[in-house]
């Protein structure tokens, strides 16, 4: 028997894009079951050409399953992520509940791989912010060849990263502004339609959010602990794909050169970059696409050792759904998933 899954949350953003992303790269299991609320119990969601039904998250039993994909909100993983565990099922969680448990290792595949082998400790591996994911994915192949010391990093964070109801402020307010009737800002702080709001999560004590927070403490957990990263994080009218303007300091030299042919060969990434012709890769470019991109990769004069580039990702893949899927994978390359591949069940 192959590896059975579950897909929690799968009537969200995310959940829709872990099941997409499970036939796309044809995960080998035999059995998929979609849960979410009890509210959801019936809805249906795609899997492929498959239709799945919703099961209630109360009442489904995950014994059945060998592995539980999970994008329901931190709340609900907190009470439910350790249930599972303990029914026998790994937990492949895209929430924030774990990602800084010491027992818990977070895991971007194409930067420390070697960490889903944690798992044990909880049978709970975290899914990392989505705006570190794409992050960690530019910044390994030259912290392995040269070192980064320092980080200072500004995002341009689209709405789909608040979910379903983000996206739909944007929608509402973008079409309220000309008919006149534009609606009362209920998800985010500040009217999002042709604005930005440099607040993403609340306000920490010294001045800096919790998503900013997020991103420098993630980013030592995964790659190291020595690099200093400060980031100013900032939600912009786009309604999928992150995009990252990162500065970094290196322990050595590196040339902008050396940088893009290094960036070129490395896994996850996809270099585009050429001014004189005016090539480089927006959000919009990057929707529906695995890779984590880079472009305007420059040498940055006012410090010793410095490039500056730009990073831009699907943030419900990369930043989220793939990574999970990709987790997954490992998994099955290191043996602790079954990999034979048998006639699909869809419950």
């Amino acid at each position: 028997m192959a590896t059975r899954i579950a897909v929690v949350g799968a009537t969200g953003n995310v959940g829709r894009e872990l099941l997409n992303i499970l036939d796309e790269r044809l995960f080998p299991a035999d059995e998929v079951f979609a849960v979410a609320s009890r509210r959801s119990i019936g809805k249906e969601v795609s899997y492929g050409d498959k239709t799945l039904k919703c099961h209630d998250l109360e009442s489904f039993d995950f014994k059945r399953v060998d592995l539980v994909l999970m994008s329901a909100g931190g709340t609900i993983s907190k009470q439910w992520a350790p249930k599972i565990a303990a029914a026998g099922a790994i937990v492949i969680d895209n929430s924030s509940a774990w990602r800084m448990d010491k027992d818990v290792p977070l895991v971007v595949p194409e930067v420390n791989a070697d960490a889903v082998m944690g798992y044990a400790k909880k049978n709970i591996i975290a899914n990392p912010n989505c705006s570190t994911a794409q992050l960690v994915v530019a910044l390994k192949p030259i912290h392995d060849a040269v070192g980064i010391t320092r980080v200072v990093v500004a995002t341009y964070q689209s709405v789909s990263g608040a979910g379903k109801d983000g996206m739909d402020e944007l929608w509402n307010q973008t079409k309220g502004i000309f008919v006149n009737d534009e609606p009362t800002p209920q998800v985010f702080q500040k009217d999002i339609a042709f604005n930005v709001i440099p607040q993403i999560d609340v306000f920490m004590d010294d001045g800096f959010t919790k998503e900013e927070w997020k991103m420098r403490e993630e980013t030592k957990k995964i790659l190291d602990p020595a690099i200093e990263l400060v980031a100013t994080c900032v939600r912009v009218p786009v309604f999928v794909g992150h995009s990252e303007a990162v500065h970094i300091e290196m322990a050595g030299p590196m040339s902008a050169a050396e940088a893009k042919r290094l960036l070129r060969e490395s896994p996850g990434i996809m270099l585009v970059d050429d001014p004189k012709e005016e090539l480089y890769i927006t959000p919009k470019e990057c929707v529906g696409d695995w890779a984590t991109f880079i472009s305007r990769v420059r040498k940055d004069p006012t410090v010793e050792n410095g490039l500056a580039f730009w990073c831009v990702s699907d943030n419900l893949r990369k930043g989220a759904a793939l990574n999970a899927v990709q987790i997954a994978e490992e998994l099955l390359n290191r043996g602790v998933l079954k990999a034979e591949k048998q006639p699909v069940t869809t419950g």
